[in-house]
């Protein structure tokens, strides 16, 4: 009896097509319409895994983590230097969707430094600031600005610890005149001390103390005005 072959049932070419162009697992260099350029791993059509993105307009690379098609995880992003065309690190930590988010270290292009806490990109939790004059500020940070406990150390050695708010000195905080071997503790508002108690400390090895010593205030009560006042207050309690 004659075998009858029948012709295996193809699938439309458009189908096949539609299949290998389906990224995923690794991949090699992949290339956007626009010139952008992607070399790692893929999930559903998605950028997801280790890889490396170039972008055409810019020449700036990231390379590190992606998950969904957005940056996320550890990685470091860098762009070439318009004169020597060497590349230089602009940021190196981690991220989230697609955002600095985490802990990072940002390169400034004037030489400044910032290695802390982000969230949404913007600098927000615990981080430490060198600023290119060569102070340093270190402490609380909510998008982008100076805001909580923090402490600032200038060049000459003196230095700020307390409260600050919308990146200025603002609460309860003290002062150090390390060149003067002084130290004002007291309330600030907005960058200002509105009061406050101007003490000595160290004052035989300060570089440039003033010509006179602070003079000591004494308080004197000889009708015992404060005592009464304290003792009616007390019993007012009791």
């Amino acid at each position: 009896m004659p075998v009858i072959k029948y012709p295996r049932i193809r699938d439309p070419l458009f189908y096949e097509w539609d299949r290998k162009a389906q990224k995923c697992g690794l991949r090699h260099t992949i290339y956007a319409v626009n010139g952008d350029q992607y070399t790692g791993e893929w999930l559903d059509n998605l950028k997801h895994g280790k890889g490396t993105q170039i972008w055409k307009n810019t020449g700036a690379i990231y390379s590190g983590d992606w998950k969904f098609g957005k940056r996320d995880g550890y990685g470091s992003y860098s762009v070439p230097d318009p004169v020597t065309k060497e590349y230089k690190r602009v940021y190196t930590g981690l991220w989230e969707n697609d955002r600095r988010g985490g802990r990072g270290m940002f390169f400034y292009p004037n030489g400044e430094c910032y290695d802390g806490e982000w969230s949404n990109g913007l600098r927000s939790g615990w981080g430490k600031m060198q600023y290119k004059d060569g102070s340093v500020y270190e402490g609380q940070w909510l998008a982008d600005q100076h805001n909580g406990q923090g402490v600032l150390r200038l060049p000459n050695g003196n230095r700020y610890e307390g409260g600050w708010k919308d990146g200025k000195k603002h609460g309860p905080g003290k002062y150090f005149y390390v060149d003067k071997g002084q130290q004002l503790e007291g309330i600030w508002v907005a960058d200002i001390p509105k009061c406050g108690v101007l003490v000595e400390f160290d004052r035989d090895n300060a570089p440039a103390p003033p010509q006179y010593p602070l003079p000591e205030i004494e308080l004197h009560d000889p009708a015992g005005v404060v005592a009464e006042a304290r003792a009616m207050f007390d019993d007012s309690h009791n």
